[in-house]
């Protein structure tokens, strides 16, 4: 199965795959809102605004399995980021990311990443880049800051 074919739910509630981001570059992040990373938001949208045109997206899953740091609704999380951060890039409802209930986008993942193949997410916003083709080529660690990803996004969109 492709990475396009997997169904998610958007943030509002909608069933879609990600179909619609067939051909463009993707980094996938689980996120929480009441984290010590949570000011990654900002370098997240940072990124998505520099190279949205040139065909790249943040694709932002919300996982409440981390001490419990994502809480909230769906609703409330779609406000918070958009009053605290002014993110305006996709943002879906909350998923497991590890257990025996991970959601299949985050089993593909793990499964596919060149490096920590099959590992758990070890917190909110660890990260999946992904290429054009749908392939997973690099899977990067949570403390890692969005900022620190221009270089692998640039070689992604050349």
């Amino acid at each position: 199965m492709s990475i396009y074919e997997i169904s998610v739910k958007t943030i509002t509630g909608d069933t879609t795959t990600l179909e619609e981001y067939k051909g463009k570059a993707l980094l996938i992040v689980n996120t929480a809102s009441k984290c010590g990373l949570t000011p990654q938001y900002k370098g997240l949208q940072e990124l998505y605004d520099r190279y949205r045109e040139q065909g790249f997206e943040v694709l932002g899953f919300p996982c409440n399995q981390f001490a419990g740091q994502e809480p909230g609704s769906e609703e409330e999380i779609a406000q918070f980021c958009d009053v605290n951060y002014g993110v305006t890039f996709p943002l879906f409802a909350k998923i497991d990311v590890n257990g025996a209930d991970t959601h299949p986008l985050y089993q593909h993942l793990k499964a596919h990443a060149p490096n920590g193949e099959g590992q758990d997410i070890e917190w909110n916003f660890a990260k999946f880049l992904i290429d054009q083709d749908g392939s997973v080529v690099k899977r990067i660690g949570a403390r890692v800051q969005p900022e620190e990803l221009t270089s692998d996004i640039e070689n992604l969109l050349k």
